[in-house]
């Protein structure tokens, strides 16, 4: 639901997007106090995403967003996606340092098998992320 919800926001912009921030929270905790390990910490993920995508005044936070996706990786070390979006606030953060050992890691991941189409674009987005870095 959250992940659709999440969808539906991105794809109406960010003043219509907002009106979503709540439920989509919300239903993302919800997962994390029944199953914090549910698809590999998707939850942790995905609010880390909502932190970093809701601006500070509507409740993001990148100390949170960071905290969510660092947690999300203790469910799957490998996850390109995570890794991704890490990286993604790092360089918002100009950390880029640390961003490009988040990129890298992206590139170096092995393939889920269930995933390997969307594994590809990610590490070529990695890829191109990297290219862009000082």
């Amino acid at each position: 639901m959250a992940a659709n919800m999440g969808a539906l926001a991105e794809s109406f912009g960010l003043r219509q997007g907002l009106k979503y921030r709540k439920p989509i929270k919300t239903a993302l905790e919800t997962v994390l106090r029944i199953d914090p390990a549910f698809l590999q910490g998707s939850a942790d993920r995905a609010l880390g995403r909502w932190y970093f995508k809701v601006p500070k005044l509507f409740g993001g936070s990148s100390r949170e967003a960071e905290a969510h996706l660092r947690a999300a990786l203790k469910y799957n070390p490998d996850s390109t996606l995570t890794h991704l979006f890490l990286a993604e606030l790092l360089i918002d953060a100009n950390r880029d340092a640390e961003a490009r050992v988040e990129l890298q890691k992206v590139i170096d991941a092995p393939f889920a098998p269930d995933w390997v189409p969307e594994d590809r674009e990610l590490k070529a987005q990695a890829q191109r992320l990297l290219r862009t870095l000082r």
